[in-house]
């Protein structure tokens, strides 16, 4: 049997984190790998959680299963994180899952399960695991515009002309903030429009939000979300802890399905249910009992909302370092997108010779379609970055 498997593409992220490690430099910058870094290049875990972990550590009593879903105390508060009152609680069916990865997945699932000729209208760019777990399960993409190559921001009308195409039975994945990997996001009223448009399709939208609380703050970074499950008749929402929590090997995320019909909630939840099982039964449960800790103690939630908040304000004050001190180097205020962009990714412009001669030159490595990570940035290595992009001549 083994010896009809054939190769399977590798990861260009992981290959780039592995070539940055065999680099023998001493001055060279990852700007790759999706993950937040601090000032000295560490992944630190939030005071909140590590106070967290150690009143657990005293309460804990067994190891047993949680329940399929995961402990319902983590349901109600990333519903109530994510959604606040935009829907009431009855509305929403849950369900804890490894990781935001691992909620996308089971969301495509669902939705398949409902459609056998499911489309899913992915974003150009996204994630590129969207686009992996998607043709792994055979599901048709149906790519639709979304960042414009020349301002660096949404292609909003592209976007639109594309997703008028969608109709009821098809998906329409979105990011709910901190688009990856461009940075570049719609305003509340594109996000009314987009939801106007969905009204008019019946296509349902997937709000994939991994990132709340990096981009303008928590609830604001939630505005679009809250807003799409309050008009749409039901939404897929995949949210995910690893980064606004530091959580990331703790593989913590949760799928949302909301429906304005009440009446549906427990069909929802028993397929939530279902699709646990056929995957991977019980879902993890330190993080989640961590993040419920968190949030259900009014000391430890505001800590985490404090350091989350020092953390996106030290990205911001990072984009608007890089975008000045390119505006000074090059004379030009095209790089100014770079301070408009949220989250911890930006697509630079810059062409796949262009990345590789700043690898090659200047030590710099970010993925090939110029997608950098801002977090792997700090103030010493901002200009080393601003003066090879300006060499390569972006």
């Amino acid at each position: 049997m083994f010896d009809r498997l054939t190769e399977q593409p590798a990861d260009k992220i992981l290959m780039l984190m592995q070539a940055f490690k065999d680099d023998p430099r001493e001055q060279k910058i990852d700007l790759g790998v999706g993950v937040y870094k601090d000032a000295s290049g560490n992944t630190p875990i939030f005071r909140a959680i590590k106070e967290a972990e150690k009143r657990w550590w005293g309460q804990e009593e067994t190891k047993a299963y949680t329940g399929l879903a995961g402990d319902p105390g983590y349901a109600d508060v990333m519903v109530d994180l994510v959604l606040g009152d935009a829907v009431p609680r009855a509305n929403v069916a849950a369900a804890g899952t490894p990781g935001g990865t691992g909620a996308c997945r089971q969301g495509f699932d669902l939705a398949k399960l409902a459609n056998p000729d499911l489309r899913v209208f992915v974003s150009n760019p996204t994630w590129p695991n969207h686009l992996s777990i998607l043709k792994h399960m055979g599901i048709e993409m149906v790519p639709y515009r979304y960042f414009d190559d020349e301002t660096r921001g949404v292609d909003f009308d592209g976007m639109m002309a594309d997703l008028a195409q969608a109709k009821a039975g098809d998906v329409v994945l979105v990011h709910g903030c901190c688009h990856n990997p461009t940075g570049a996001n719609l305003n509340l009223t594109q996000w009314q429009v987009l939801v106007d448009l969905l009204l008019k399709t019946g296509a349902t939208p997937m709000v994939d939000i991994a990132y709340q609380g990096f981009g303008d703050g928590l609830d604001e970074d939630a505005a679009a979300v809250r807003l799409v499950a309050s008009q749409v008749p039901e939404c897929l929402i995949a949210a995910s802890c690893s980064k606004n929590f530091g959580i990331y090997r703790e593989r913590t995320g949760i799928l949302m399905a909301v429906a304005q019909d009440g009446d549906r909630r427990a069909l929802n939840q028993g397929t939530l249910n279902y699709l646990n099982r056929q995957n991977y039964s019980f879902p993890p449960d330190h993080g989640a009992r961590m993040v419920t800790l968190v949030l259900g103690d009014a000391g430890l939630r505001a800590d985490w909302a404090a350091e989350l908040e020092e953390i996106r304000r030290s990205m911001l004050g990072l984009r608007e370092q890089l975008a000045g001190e390119l505006q000074r180097l090059s004379g030009s205020d095209r790089f100014g997108f770079i301070a408009q962009h949220r989250g911890m990714f930006s697509r630079l412009g810059a062409s796949p010779e262009q990345v590789e001669r700043m690898r090659e030159k200047h030590g710099i490595y970010m993925v090939g379609d110029s997608r950098l990570n801002i977090a792997g940035l700090n103030a010493q290595s901002v200009p080393i970055l601003a003066k090879a992009i300006v060499d390569v001549g972006v």
